[in-house]
């Protein structure tokens, strides 16, 4: 998969789909062309469960403190969830996320900062749409539409992650067929073409490549998987719409080195068409997909 002939054999078997262009990334005012730019996504957890403790914030001050240092290292929106996705996390009540969140989108959206927030409840929704969030990063569907028709009242962006279950925090399997595009592309087109039914047409739509799965327990068949699922990624861009990609971290595979696998990641999604880069390591990551642009200008 990581040698140059696999990689020819996969562009060659998919020739049709590559260079496909997508929307632009539309956030508020702003529009950014990720076909000629790739964008960032900071990620900054308000729960102490998260797998990522760097990511971590304990406290409202915290919390905008990474989220303006990400935006100086040049991402273009802060990803922020009061519940983390793993198996064992505590779960939390809609009114203490929204007491967690609410004063970290104000203060942010008080900066300029565009903020994404991650949940799959209604309320919380609600309040933080009214906090001033102008993108939902929608990790559940038993709610779909009632969220659905907030974000088209206040024409916010809704990243559509993949959900097998009412929400990602039900453990279900994902499909390890040795091509795992196709149920993507069942699954996203059914969602896309039901959100622009209900007013919304700023959309993202996420594999799901940073959830956890109960057939992906052991580290190195799940990172094999998000890898082949990256690299192919461009295959999902006939949905017209940016992809966006959680980029691994491997803790497993880098050991003491876990900060790095992100940037590793993020060049097998720029290979695979990965539009939103979401990611924890916003410096490196910034400087890798740097570099891969500078490489490509002197081509």
């Amino acid at each position: 998969m990581l040698s140059l002939t696999d990689l020819a054999a996969l562009a060659e078997l998919h020739r049709g789909d590559l260079g496909v262009d997508v929307a632009p990334l539309r956030i508020g005012q702003r529009v950014i062309d990720t076909n000629s730019a790739p964008s960032i996504m900071g990620c900054v957890n308000l729960s102490r469960d998260s797998t990522y403790r760097e990511s971590i914030a304990i406290s409202t001050d915290a919390a905008v403190r990474m989220a303006r240092v990400m935006a100086a290292q040049g991402a273009d929106l802060i990803d922020i969830g009061a519940e983390s996705s793993t198996a064992r996390a505590e779960r939390v009540s809609a009114g203490d996320q929204i007491a967690r969140l609410s004063p970290v989108i104000e203060r942010l959206s008080d900066d300029g900062i565009a903020v994404s927030v991650e949940t799959y409840d209604v309320e919380v929704v609600r309040a933080c749409l009214k906090a001033g969030a102008q993108v939902l990063n929608l990790t559940g569907i038993a709610d779909q539409d009632a969220i659905l028709d907030l974000a088209a009242e206040h024409d916010a962006t809704v990243v559509l992650c993949y959900v097998a279950g009412a929400n990602v925090r039900d453990i279900t399997d994902v499909s390890t067929d040795a091509d795992p595009i196709p149920p993507l592309l069942d699954h996203f087109a059914a969602r896309v073409d039901l959100a622009k039914s209900r007013g919304v047409d700023r959309l993202v739509v996420d594999p799901g490549m940073g959830f956890y799965y109960g057939n992906l327990v052991e580290p190195v068949v799940r990172a094999r998987h998000q890898a082949t699922v990256l690299l192919q990624s461009f295959r999902l861009r006939v949905l017209g719409q940016p992809i966006c990609n959680a980029l691994p971290h491997a803790f497993d595979l880098f050991g003491d080195q876990f900060r790095t696998a992100e940037g590793f990641f993020a060049v097998l999604a720029a290979m695979g068409g990965t539009s939103v880069f979401r990611t924890h390591e916003v410096a490196h990551v910034r400087s890798v997909l740097d570099a891969i642009d500078a490489l490509n200008s002197h081509n």
